[in-house]
């Protein structure tokens, strides 16, 4: 190992800028609605700044986009040189057809939705109403902060030593380099479209599978304290807190060690993000520490980041990248659900095998039960909002319970995780909250007979 690494000022080249990383995306801030962290609450300073205009700038971004792709996609001779050189740019606009569509899509359902024209099912305070003015202007103002401070976790060491001293636990228990408990704390602490974006960033410049990066998505990008809160508060059994977190931490942690060992996730090839097959990275020498090694790689990636402008160039490729990249396919997306889930009865449909199951774990009102069973998979405030009016308490619960177990939902984290790199279908994604709720379930309906 490099003797320069243990000298103090390289240490603290490392722990400093670590230290506020630390602070700004992972230190719990008491507030009266629950506990955050400070870039949340920057969030959400900014958000109720500007809080009218949000909708316009994001119809503006979600506009610009679907154009500046289509002429990209058409003029592709004609694009300016900064486009050609650029490999981020390329990448931004430079898209395949089917996002190209998905991207006007976005353009198109926002703008009906912005001017309220068209069907209203489209545009109500439900379906595209709750996404502009809602979701969306809190995403813009989370990719902003989380975006541009990023690299604090990202760049200067912090992974590295975490990879090093949790890799002979997470590796057996959750198949994942021990880098990846820091996006389940930050998903945990704050929100799980940054333990999303902290993901997509790490598989991008190498650091985990294809098969990692989806793992990782798809099962450590949890709900926060603060929205589970929300969650319990709308079923009125906010007394029942404790049971009810520490329930959906048990079920949560089940499903987070069978869903990396089963279809379709186990099939997901174990390469990089550039095509390579996976190598031995966490490999620690025989006779050295784990925290020795992991504090001399941390310092050497410290090392190497030495350019305020860098950290700020990078940190704003990171909003950008969420701003276009992400923001309208969550519009696409999420709209599209909450029309199919305000509208149709298709998610009654899909939720009517459910009943032979509820009824065998012995949860009251089973019929009315099922119907939250699926519709979480458009958004998943919906379960609650549909499960509050059902009378027994403990079908109320397991609902709740359920609802944020089940993770993916297309209007925020699974919207996002489709925006993402990492490299996950909608069908797989289908695929994996079905299995996560037939997972969690007899979890959950086992603690709730405990409780009640």
């Amino acid at each position: 190992m490099d003797s320069q690494n243990f000298r103090t000022i390289n240490i603290l080249k490392f722990v400093v800028p670590s230290l506020i990383g630390i602070l700004l995306f992972m230190f719990p801030v008491p507030l009266e609605e629950g506990f955050t962290i400070p870039v949340a609450i920057l969030a959400g300073f900014l958000k109720g700044l500007i809080e009218p205009q949000l909708p316009l700038i994001m119809t503006i971004i979600i506009t610009f986009t679907a154009l500046a792709t289509l002429l990209v996609k058409g003029l592709k001779k004609q694009n300016p040189q900064f486009i050609k050189d650029d490999s981020f740019f390329n990448s931004l606009f430079n898209v395949s057809p089917v996002w190209t569509i998905i991207r006007v899509l976005g353009m198109v359902l926002a703008l009906l939705t912005y001017f309220q024209v068209g069907p209203e099912a489209i545009w109500s305070e439900y379906t595209g109403g709750l996404l502009l003015e809602g979701l969306l202007p809190l995403l813009f103002t989370v990719f902003l902060f989380a975006g541009l401070f990023l690299p604090l976790l990202l760049n200067f060491g912090l992974l590295e030593l975490f990879g090093a001293l949790l890799t002979k636990f997470m590796r057996p228990v959750f198949t994942l380099p021990g880098r990846s408990s820091i996006d389940s704390l930050t998903s945990w602490l704050g929100d799980g479209t940054i333990g999303v974006l902290l993901t997509s960033k790490q598989y991008e410049e190498g650091y985990y599978t294809k098969r990692e990066a989806a793992v990782i998505g798809t099962t450590f990008s949890i709900v926060s304290i603060t929205f589970s809160l929300v969650v319990i508060s709308e079923v009125k059994l906010t007394h029942m807190f404790g049971e009810f977190y520490l329930t959906i931490a048990i079920a949560g942690i089940i499903a987070a060690i069978i869903m990396p060992r089963i279809p379709p996730l186990s099939r997901i090839p174990d390469t990089y993000y550039n095509g390579e097959a996976k190598g031995q990275q966490e490999l620690i020498p025989a006779g050295t520490s784990s925290f020795k090694w992991g504090l001399s790689a941390a310092v050497k990636r410290a090392r190497q980041n030495q350019s305020v402008p860098k950290f700020f160039q990078d940190g704003g490729k990171n909003v950008l990248d969420m701003w276009m990249g992400v923001i309208p396919i969550v519009m696409t997306f999420g709209t599209i659900a909450l029309v199919l889930a305000e509208n149709t009865p298709v998610f009654q449909w899909l939720g009517m095998p459910f009943i032979p199951i509820l009824e065998l774990l012995q949860i009251p009102e089973a019929r009315e039960a099922s119907a939250t069973m699926i519709v979480g998979f458009a958004d998943m405030f919906l379960p609650a909002i549909i499960g509050s009016g059902i009378e027994s308490e403990l079908t109320r619960f397991v609902i709740a319970c359920v609802s944020v177990t089940q993770l993916i939902y297309l209007s925020e984290v699974g919207g996002v995780l489709l925006g993402s790199k990492v490299p996950i279908s909608l069908k797989n994604l289908f695929i994996i909250f079905i299995l996560r709720t037939l997972i969690t379930l007899p979890v959950i309906a086992a603690m709730a007979h405990l409780f009640f």
